[in-house]
């Protein structure tokens, strides 16, 4: 809230949260949008968003309204809206991309609904839209129960007639997720687009406004997958939408964290100058009817594969349902082929899970590549044993997330692995391109 004096000044002049202020301090103009007041700090500071993206603090000698907002009526503070028939959507589930810095201890929490970041870029007004917050949470504590919530809402965001869906989303574990609803959502009649932002709107250099509006510009378009649109470079001149099986994040900080891996991003995308380049191949709108598969067992693991792991840790896995490995190079563990007696490997105890009917699948701690099981001895034993992967490229996160989907689907060992050798949603390709290597 800002100050008793400086909330009733704005009152008396009609100025509202996400409104075009003109403040003046001393010789000096200030022109932006009003931002809601944190809950830190001096209280007598106006926060104005700058055309530049920029926040500032203006102690404003005088103040004066430029623009009402577009914002409909009571967009914000609501936490939901009426879906219009060919509009989009945009569903809120927190993360940096709707948050702000508590100022006390400088750290970011979920706090701004997709109708208060909708207010805060008029931008918007561009595409007819609605907005609904799903859940406000940071995409660490995101699990297969809000997987399986919003892939329910996008479901009948897409039966309501949604021209297309924008999820809101932290981007730590966006490729889970996007992964996890591509296998539940399939034959998508519009496309449903991730979007993050690796730095809160309230600091300098946010690019969340153009990572949610090349999102939303991304979901009018005529393809049919789920994927994730972000920052391209380092500079605001565009964003890459990555397909959401073949995405992950690669970088803590960076605003082009987010890459294609194994293969290109779909598209490159500037809402500003129309820009929506096909960069590979993509499946367009599905005009029969979405098919949802939305069943899923959570109870898998995902191992790290290191020097001296215990033959008795294996073992303790005993209690999963499925487990994926993230293995060294090609898709290796220890496993002792040469039966050194100073090694342990892990190969016995590997065997014993998939011979009870616990699936076990390979992925590479490598970031790009493929698996080949078939080329050093220690791959042809896992191989001989059951573990399923020989041959895939898919990434850690989509390993995890399609037998998550897979063992939802069924119990057998046998149509597990036929699944999971299954090219369903782009997750696995038929031959490395030389250009995909980056």
């Amino acid at each position: 809230m800002y100050s008793k004096d400086l909330s009733d000044g704005l009152k008396k002049k009609g100025i509202e949260v996400g409104d075009r202020v003109k403040a003046t301090a001393g010789d000096t103009e200030y022109e932006g949008l009003l931002m809601p007041r944190p809950h830190y700090g001096d209280p007598g500071i106006l926060v104005l968003k700058m055309d530049n993206g920029y926040n500032t603090g203006v102690r404003a000698d005088s103040f004066e309204l430029l623009a009402k907002s577009r914002r409909p009526a009571g967009a914000c503070g609501e936490h939901s809206e009426t879906p219009q028939k060919g509009s989009i959507a945009i569903l809120g589930c927190g993360g940096t991309i709707a948050s702000k810095i508590e100022y006390k201890t400088g750290a970011v929490y979920p706090s701004i609904s997709a109708q208060d970041l909708r207010a805060a870029f008029p931008a918007l007004s561009k595409w007819p839209i609605h907005s609904r917050q799903i859940f406000s949470l940071f995409s660490e504590d995101m699990n297969s129960h809000h997987w399986r919530t919003l892939a329910d809402e996008i479901e009948k965001e897409i039966k309501a007639g949604s021209e297309g869906v924008v999820v809101m989303h932290g981007t730590d574990t966006m490729a889970y997720t996007s992964a996890a609803i591509t296998f539940m959502l399939q034959n998508l009649p519009a496309p449903v687009v991730f979007v993050g932002s690796q730095r809160s709107s309230d600091r300098p250099s946010s690019e969340n406004e153009m990572n949610l509006l090349n999102a939303v510009f991304s979901a009018s378009q005529d393809f049919g997958e789920v994927c994730v649109c972000m920052h391209a470079s380092t500079n605001d001149d565009l964003c890459h939408v990555h397909r959401g099986t073949r995405v992950r994040k690669m970088h803590t900080s960076r605003r082009d964290a987010f890459h294609s891996v194994n293969s290109l991003p779909l598209f490159a995308v500037d809402y500003r100058a129309k820009r929506f380049d096909a960069l590979s191949d993509y499946r367009k709108r599905h005009r029969g009817p979405l098919v949802a598969k939305k069943e899923l067992n959570d109870n898998v693991a995902l191992i790290y594969a290191h020097p001296n792991i215990k033959p008795e840790f294996i073992s303790h896995l005993r209690s999963y349902d499925g487990v994926v490995l993230m293995g060294t190079g090609l898709g290796h563990v220890p496993a002792n082929a040469f039966d050194d007696k100073s090694v342990k490997g892990i190969l016995k105890p590997l065997g014993e899970l998939i011979s009870s009917g616990i699936p076990v699948v390979m992925s590479s701690q490598c970031i790009h590549g493929r698996l080949c099981m078939r080329v050093y001895s220690t791959g042809r034993l896992l191989r001989d044993a059951g573990v399923i992967g020989d041959g895939a490229d898919w990434t850690p996160e989509t390993a995890y997330a399609k037998l998550c989907w897979a063992l939802g689907q069924t119990k057998k060992m046998a149509e597990i692995e036929a699944l999971m050798m299954s090219d369903i949603a782009g997750e696995t390709s038929e031959r490395s391109q030389p250009e995909e290597i980056q």
